[in-house]
């Protein structure tokens, strides 16, 4: 956990500060780690095109420095990431492969020191620490419904990173073929035939890990009314809490407490 540092009053003792990169835009803003809420406006300025590794460290220091953040920075990507080096790039340039992403932000931030990390890896963070499961003890998987399936899984607060269950077959299929979203949306599917689906997939994952709770994210989780009561899995299912700034609060976290693969 973070510690606090002494200080005087008029500064924030446990604050930190994330930026969650995505195909479309880049995010940032200013955490409270007590409490997973932002201080103030989340900057969003959109993702450079083409989204190269220089293009968006540069774009990832304007929103630093336009939120005036002197500390050190959590930075997400749609990206397995081991070591700070990017190994995948999803909705993301794909010369980002291979690239020393911890030195490249630390590089444009001026020495600084950066934690980079999944993006459904800090969502999972921060919904464990301040969201739908921080009262929950044992195994956590958060599972982010979109144009495929991000996932994230952590046991009593600690993570087990770049987990890509979305790529897992189940009956034949990718989880992700079978239940994202975007398979919805594509196949013009009811949230019953939908939920079906989803249910396939996360009873393999039940029979395989035996989770505590299942965390669903995603767009599509702001319609959990529609579609999670319909599930027939035997895990407790619940919409994400934080929705679009789980990101953010993870990565800031993350850079506060070293939690980064």
């Amino acid at each position: 956990m973070a510690q606090d540092v002494p200080t005087d009053r008029a500064t924030p003792v446990n604050h930190g500060f994330g930026v969650d990169i995505g195909g479309s835009g880049v995010k940032g803003a200013v955490v409270d780690l007590d409490t997973g809420r932002l201080v103030g406006d989340r900057i969003k300025i959109l993702t450079p095109q083409p989204s190269t590794p220089e293009a968006v460290a540069k774009t990832v220091a304007q929103i630093v420095e336009q939120a005036g953040w002197t500390g050190p920075v959590g930075v997400t990507l749609p990206s397995v990431v081991t070591g700070g080096v990017a190994r995948t790039a999803a909705n993301i340039d794909k010369s980002w492969i291979g690239t020393d992403a911890g030195s490249l932000f630390s590089r444009v931030l001026g020495g600084r020191d950066v934690s980079v990390l999944n993006d459904a890896d800090a969502a999972g963070i921060a919904e464990d620490r301040f969201g739908a499961a921080k009262d929950t003890d044992g195994v956590v998987i958060l599972l982010t419904f979109g144009t495929g399936i991000g996932s994230a899984v952590l046991h009593n607060g600690v993570l087990l990173p770049n987990t890509e269950f979305g790529h897992m077959e189940v009956d034949g299929k990718e989880a992700e073929h079978r239940a994202a979203s975007s398979v919805k949306e594509r196949n013009d599917l009811s949230y019953k035939q939908w939920a079906k689906e989803v249910s396939r997939v996360l009873a393999r994952f039940e029979d395989l890990l035996w989770p505590d709770l299942f965390i669903a994210g995603g767009g599509i989780s702001r319609k959990h009314e529609k579609w999670i009561p319909l599930l027939t899995n035997r895990t407790p299912v619940v919409p994400a809490e934080l929705r679009n700034a789980a990101g953010i609060v993870g990565a800031a976290y993350a850079a506060t407490t070293g939690v980064t693969p």
